[in-house]
């Protein structure tokens, strides 16, 4: 069985909101907190509130699409921020 691919996330600290923001840019759905592991959090339960929406309204859900020509795990972002 193929493991299903989930969406892609981008973290990053955004100065002009003094936090962090992660994002996911085929829902064009995002979220914020004052860790990267809280913005990440809170992007989950943006993101599981936006697939029900889009289910209810019987709305496309895009497939993962978008990926980076790098990645870094958020271990590793997290220790260098």
């Amino acid at each position: 069985m193929r493991k299903q691919r989930d969406y892609h996330i981008n973290i990053f600290w955004s100065e002009e909101d003094a936090c962090y923001v992660a994002d996911i840019p085929d829902l064009r759905c995002s979220a914020f907190g004052e860790t990267p592991l809280e913005a990440l959090a809170e992007l989950q339960i943006a993101k599981e509130l936006w697939l029900e929406t889009a289910r209810e309204h019987k709305k496309r859900i895009p497939p993962p699409r978008c990926r980076p020509a790098s990645t870094t795990s958020l271990s590793r972002a997290y220790v260098a921020a």
